[in-house]
């Protein structure tokens, strides 16, 4: 008892591991039929496998049998052919030699019969049924002593005939026989004649290229095999010719042999993917209404908690939405009502300062009161100029500016441009130069690129001094049209702020009234789906850049 419980012991053991190994797939679902869906999977490709090499090697073996009877029976064939014109050449041999005999010969032998030739041991002609075997002769040293030992067949003519070569009453005989005759059916395009060391003697018309010796070569019996030429695979059966030291040979192409396995290809393929495939979708369809079966408390708290979370967060996202467009809008308010605010009181002190500046109520009494009115206006037309370009520049930050680009000529658009700026830069002595270049269009709104134009050449004017110069070009490239804007001096750094943020342009206009002009002319640049740069160069002023797409 104690040692068949020692002995049972192993078996529990394996038995409580796999009953383990089982419960723990159990537990996973998906593991489980994951790793059914590979043993099935696995179990129908090796049985199609299986069954794919046996019905390869059941189709070679089928052609193997019947090549092998094939070669049989063309054995047969040349043996009973080659007996018959040995008789001949016997007969030729044996009877007087003259013209009747030599012409009943020859229609007994037909077409394939070429001559026959009778030979002393030496080699040297005695005699010939059609005409003098001069192609023929001399025969080689070797060739004769083996004609001589026994029947041997040779190739004449560079391969269109052939030799049979036998010793007769002392004597040799040579049978010349046209290789065309030897093959004249269809059937023989696959043939082979070849000796049994391999060397061909006649093939058919259906080989592409010439055997090795080491696929010809056969011994002592009839052999079946598969080799590969230059241009094709064949499987070929050799079989001996009775009493002649050659072999004759039957052959197909491999491919011919597997064609129809190959179409069977496509069902071993459905055999093997159409169970797996059904399989998987039935496991997937299986583990999902299991899943939803066994968890439907654990998937309905997920699903509530994921809708609460995205609820929450599309909740956030509107109010972050709404909040930013309280503050556009409640910024663009306020701009507008402080500019109302601001202009109200700046015309009645701009209003006051001409009154008293013009004396209508009579003089102000003193010199220094005119002077000071003077200077009291200009400041409030000045503040009132920059007011109205703060809320211009809100108004295009907006978008509330409608714009409507279209293919235009800029170059006459510069042209107005620089006659306005005429006046002013006459007063100060600067000289405006303008280079236009020839039908030049882009596509940009005419007032506004008029407005930015406007900006950049006060801005420019400003910057440059007195009696200074004010270059203006306009040139197309590629894809876009270029208006480049050149001052002669420059006395402030081209970071005034193009294209920056509120902050950054509210800075500039605290320290420098153009830089408001600068960012006012970038955003209708950039409107019109173009751009503006700046780029400065040590002793010669500021280069402004406007580039519009052409049209």
């Amino acid at each position: 008892m104690h040692l068949a419980s020692i002995a049972l012991s192993p078996v529990r053991a394996a038995n409580r591991a796999f009953s383990g190994a089982i419960k723990a797939s159990a537990r996973n679902i998906r593991w489980t039929v994951l790793i059914s869906i590979v043993l099935i999977f696995g179990s129908f490709v090796s049985a199609a496998v299986i069954q794919m090499r046996r019905d390869r090697v059941h189709a070679l073996d089928q052609a193997a049998m019947l090549e092998s009877r094939r070669a049989a029976e063309l054995a047969a064939d040349f043996a009973a052919t080659f007996d018959r014109y040995a008789a001949l050449g016997g007969a030729f041999a044996n009877a007087q030699t003259n013209a009747e005999t030599s012409a009943a010969l020859s229609e007994t032998g037909g077409p394939a019969l070429q001559n026959i030739v009778v030979l002393d041991r030496r080699g040297h002609a005695l005699s010939e049924m059609k005409r003098a075997p001069k192609d023929l002769l001399p025969l080689a040293r070797e060739t004769l002593s083996r004609a001589a030992a026994g029947r041997l067949l040779l190739t004449a003519d560079r391969g269109s005939s052939i030799l049979l070569a036998f010793p007769h009453n002392d004597r040799l005989l040579l049978v010349q026989l046209a290789a065309k005759q030897l093959f004249p059916s269809a059937s023989m395009g696959d043939a082979v004649l070849a000796t049994r060391q391999g060397q061909v003697l006649l093939i058919g018309r259906n080989w592409h290229d010439l055997p090795s010796r080491e696929a010809l070569a056969v011994g002592s019996q009839a052999e079946t095999r598969i080799f590969e030429t230059a241009s094709d695979r064949r499987l070929v059966a050799l079989a001996h010719v009775a009493k002649w030291p050659i072999a004759a040979g039957a052959s197909v192409q491999v491919g011919e042999v597997l064609s129809g396995w190959y179409g069977t290809l496509p069902l071993y393929f459905f055999f093997i993917l159409g169970p797996a495939f059904a399989g998987a979708g039935l496991a997937v369809v299986f583990v999902r209404e299991l899943e939803r079966r066994t968890r439907p408390h654990a998937r309905d708290r997920m699903l509530k908690a994921r809708r609460n979370e995205e609820a929450r967060l599309l909740i956030r996202l509107a109010d972050a939405e709404r909040r930013a467009a309280e503050a556009d809008r409640s910024k663009t308010e306020f701009i507008t009502h402080m500019s109302h605010e601001l202009r109200t009181p700046l015309n009645a002190i701009i209003g006051f300062a001409e009154v008293i500046e013009q004396g209508l109520f009579g003089k102000a009494g003193h010199p220094k009161y005119e002077e000071y009115a003077h200077d009291i206006k200009e400041a409030g037309q000045t503040l009132h100029a920059q007011i109205d370009e703060i809320l211009e520049f809100a108004n295009l930050e907006t978008g509330k500016q409608a714009m409507a680009p279209s293919a235009m000529d800029v170059s006459a658009s510069v042209r107005h441009a620089a006659e306005e700026a005429a006046g002013r830069a006459f007063s100060r002595q600067i000289r405006i130069a303008v280079s236009l270049a020839d039908n030049v269009r882009a596509i940009a709104d005419a007032p506004a690129l008029k407005r930015a134009l406007n900006n950049l050449l006060f801005h420019a004017l400003q910057r440059t001094r007195d009696g200074g110069l004010v270059r203006i070009q306009v040139r197309a490239a590629a894809e876009a049209v270029l208006i480049c804007i050149q001052e002669s001096i420059a006395t402030l750094s081209a970071a005034g702020g193009i294209g920056r943020g509120n902050r950054q342009s509210e800075a500039a206009v605290t320290s420098n009234s153009n830089a408001l002009r600068l960012a006012i002319a970038s955003s209708l640049v950039r409107r019109m789906g173009g751009n503006v740069s700046v780029s400065s160069m040590a002793g010669e002023g500021d280069a402004i850049e406007i580039r519009l797409r052409r049209a």
